[in-house]
């Protein structure tokens, strides 16, 4: 068995190639529509419907789900999109709810020439909890939402709304009990002098990383998940790493990494990070 490696190319093929068992997964999907990352057919992120996407990280997360421990957990963050559509010019296309950094932007994104069903121009789609309802029907335990609250949300200019400061992190585990380290995670009071137990609302300032083109979620976001899910010498698995931040994070609380990468390019990029 090998740990504390990158296995390159699509996660549903890569994942049968881990032959060990992570006591947890925690990880960021490519959310819907947001941007072409490399061209890839068969890239998460750029299928027609919120449906067929839904889908495709089902399969991924039915073979997470192989090679997690029986007691394993698995910790997902994912963000909304608004529908917009465009009746006459015959096109169709997915709008992040909230950028997590400039690098969220899309540069590129497919255009959907078709209306999609049950939808209408500034729907919030929903994308978290379609997600976290087919994991669950899956075989998935849907465990908990933990709100991740952003105090320093990126701005936006529409006017008949409120500002979006929020993204989900769902728990969930592979059977009814579980390993969780409740007291891992545990807080300081007020007077800082005990502590208190996590509650489900969390405040972490988003914090871009310049080495990547892309977005990454903060450190200080998945550190509470892979204490509370794991406990040291434990793999820590991730199916979409990106730039490594699960890795660093890790490897910074003694646990071992295995992730997979799409895009060879990032090997660099994620060892400048980790070893550099």
């Amino acid at each position: 068995m090998v740990t504390d490696t990158i296995l390159f190319g699509d996660c549903r093929e890569t994942l049968k190639e881990f032959d060990g068992k992570a006591r947890m997964c925690v990880t960021s999907p490519p959310y819907y529509g947001l941007r072409d990352y490399g061209g890839e057919e068969k890239q998460i992120g750029q299928e027609q419907t919120p449906e067929e996407y839904v889908q495709s990280l089902v399969e991924v997360f039915r073979s997470v789900r192989d090679v997690l421990s029986d007691d394993g957990t698995l910790w997902v963050n994912i963000g909304d999109s608004y529908y917009n559509y465009r009746p006459g010019k015959g096109q169709s296309y997915p709008k992040q709810s909230v950028s997590k950094t400039n690098q969220d932007l899309p540069q590129q994104s497919s255009k959907r020439g078709r209306k999609l069903e049950g939808l209408k121009e500034k729907d919030l789609i929903g994308i978290p909890w379609m997600l976290a309802f087919a994991l669950r029907a899956d075989g998935w335990y849907l465990r908990q939402d933990i709100i991740w609250n952003k105090p320093n949300p990126m701005p936006e200019s529409v006017k008949d709304r409120c500002t979006k400061s929020h993204e989900y992190i769902f728990l969930f585990s592979k059977n009814q009990n579980y390993y969780f380290d409740v007291e891992a995670i545990k807080e300081p009071t007020v007077d800082r002098k005990s502590l208190k137990r996590k509650k489900s609302v969390w405040e972490v300032k988003t914090k871009p990383y310049k080495g990547a083109h892309f977005a990454v979620y903060p450190t200080d976001l998945i550190e509470p998940c892979i204490k509370a899910g794991s406990e040291a010498g434990d793999i820590v698995l991730d199916p979409f790493i990106g730039s490594g931040t699960t890795a660093l994070v890790a490897k910074s609380l003694q646990r071992h990494y295995v992730g997979c990468e799409l895009h060879e390019e990032y090997g660099k990029l994620i060892q400048t990070r980790l070893y550099d």
